[in-house]
């Protein structure tokens, strides 16, 4: 079992930037790799960046450039540095964990930080 625990989503001014948080506890020992998704209002959720344990970072094509995905092992926290927001970045944002359950690979999913980008 892992929990994760999102933090530093708000209210931000269009071009500003936020840090996202992201805490686990648990079995944090087993984990392979964190990530992040979002979900903007009446859409699907989508991948925006994720990082294994080794710190080889994957992002998707939209957002390459202007956010960077960063871990701390010793803190167990990855973290979301997200520049130069647009209006259209709002969206419910999700921290994930994966790792093994009985031989699969198993996501863990945050409650989520809502982030709001004023235009």
């Amino acid at each position: 079992q892992v929990q994760l625990v999102e933090s530093g989503g708000g209210l931000v001014q269009a071009g500003g930037s936020l840090r996202l948080s992201c805490a686990a506890s648990g079995s944090i020992f087993s984990i392979k790799t964190m990530g992040w998704y979002r979900q903007a209002p009446g859409k699907q959720r989508e991948f925006v960046a994720r990082i294994n344990s080794g710190g080889s970072t994957n992002y998707a094509d939209s957002w390459k450039g202007r956010f960077t995905i960063s871990r701390d092992n010793a803190k167990n926290t990855v973290y979301l540095q997200m520049n130069s927001l647009k209006a259209e970045d709002t969206a419910v944002y999700y921290c994930t964990a994966a790792l093994p359950v009985a031989g699969l690979m198993y996501d863990y999913w945050g409650q989520g930080t809502q982030v709001t980008v004023s235009s």
